[in-house]
């Protein structure tokens, strides 16, 4: 048990009947009536943000999560393999744990956030940035640079996302998993 007084940012809390990690937080005392504390509280299965607002002093039940290294192996009916970096343990976990699913490639390293007591997985987080070949492009065309122009490319792991006119198929570019958006060249 813990009360506002404890709260902090990555703190997670049982709320809801889901668990939540606490993303912002704001101890508020206005001049009339009590004290507040006003969240932002991200849900560790569903990844949804809320905003809600404790009373000051409110007691509230805390989680203990562990975060892990994995790398993924392979995807099939069952859902998507993973192996833990260090133990060799192999678990598999359904496609809406994931952050960005279309954008997992073989071999990608993964933290996975795992519930303490109960041992299961409640999410799995790419890097916030990842390397990946065009598979496919249109070809820019001359002189076609004046703008900032996008195009959809289509890459290795089957996404989609948009880029520059100067991308060319075969490529290898920088993705941002937490939009999907082009973020540079990779650099190799």
């Amino acid at each position: 048990m813990a009360t506002t007084a404890d709260f902090r940012n990555g703190l997670c809390i049982e709320f809801n009947n889901d668990i939540y990690t606490i993303v912002q937080f704001q101890h508020v005392k206005p001049g009339k009536g009590g004290a507040f504390v006003r969240t932002k509280l991200k849900s560790l299965t569903t990844g949804k943000v809320i905003d809600n607002t404790f009373t000051a002093g409110v007691k509230v039940n805390t989680v203990r999560v562990e975060r892990r290294p994995y790398q993924f192996l392979y995807k099939d009916d069952m859902g998507y393999h993973f192996m833990h970096n260090e133990t060799f343990e192999q678990v598999a976990i359904p496609e809406d744990l994931i952050s960005a699913p279309d954008l997992l490639k073989e071999g990608q390293y993964v933290e996975m956030v795992f519930h303490a007591d109960s041992e299961t997985a409640l999410s799995c987080e790419l890097p916030p940035f990842v390397d990946l070949e065009v598979t496919y492009t249109e070809p820019g065309v001359k002189g076609d640079t004046a703008t900032n122009t996008l195009k959809p490319a289509t890459l290795e792991t089957g996404a989609e996302v948009n880029v520059p006119l100067f991308i060319n198929t075969g490529d290898r570019i920088r993705v941002d998993t937490r939009d999907h958006s082009y973020s540079e060249r990779a650099k190799d």
